[in-house]
């Protein structure tokens, strides 16, 4: 081989070499370019991922409203107002059920610390060992998974003394 073959294989080489430095030098902007979308994409997601939920909740905004409105015109009425407030509390359940919220079943239920967080611990003999008497808060999972735990009185059962007569 000649030199000036050598000159012009290393004028390839160095072609070769730049064009390849261009494409890496675009791959890493182009790279640099998709993660800030990437991070303006997913800041907008998580700043608007409730838009639907809060959507079908405003109706249930608007039925409270109109109730505490008639409420306040005729206060005789109670029944009427319980009857439109039960309306909106299956207003509400449908809603949540709508976005995989279920209500944990507590009361009469054995205690289970997965679920519920027991607040009150009661003695009684009406009652088996660890069971849910009472629920002063109600527990929820979304998806399966729990999203608040139901907060709970549970039975610590006794057993009724029976006096002893002597003779």
């Amino acid at each position: 081989m000649s030199i000036e073959d050598l000159m012009t294989k290393l004028k390839e080489k160095e072609k070769e070499a730049a064009e390849n430095l261009d494409k890496y030098m675009r791959a890493v902007a182009e790279l640099e370019n998709y993660k800030k979308r990437a991070a303006k994409e997913k800041a907008e997601f998580v700043k608007y991922c409730n838009e639907n939920l809060i959507k079908d909740i405003l109706p249930l905004a608007d039925s409270l409203d109109r109730a505490c409105k008639h409420a306040a015109c005729n206060a005789d009425d109670l029944e009427v107002f319980k009857a439109g407030l039960k309306l909106v509390q299956e207003q509400l359940r449908c809603c949540l059920e709508k976005y995989g919220v279920e209500k944990i079943e507590a009361v009469g239920k054995d205690f289970d610390p997965n679920i519920h967080e027991a607040l009150l611990q009661v003695e009684t003999e009406e009652h088996e060992d660890n069971k849910v008497v009472d629920e002063f808060e109600k527990g929820y999972l979304l998806n399966s998974r729990l999203l608040r735990p139901a907060r709970v009185s549970v039975c610590k059962h006794t057993k009724r003394k029976t006096a002893t007569v002597k003779d």
